[in-house]
């Protein structure tokens, strides 16, 4: 499966804060970069399920 490039989870991470800020602007430092990071695989392992079965119909 493809892995998102640490620089672009980067920018992902903070594309995310920014659009959840007033959500998660109560949350502790270290729970807010929890919640960020499981978003952003939880993203990121749909779109490889996704591909995959794209790949799969194609053949």
């Amino acid at each position: 499966m493809k892995q998102i490039a640490d620089k672009d989870r980067k920018e992902l991470e903070a594309k995310l804060a920014h659009v959840f800020d007033e959500e998660i602007d109560e949350l502790p430092s270290e729970l807010r970069a929890i919640l960020l990071d499981d978003m952003i695989t939880a993203f990121e392992n749909r779109l490889n399920v996704l591909n995959s079965l794209t790949l799969k119909t194609a053949l």
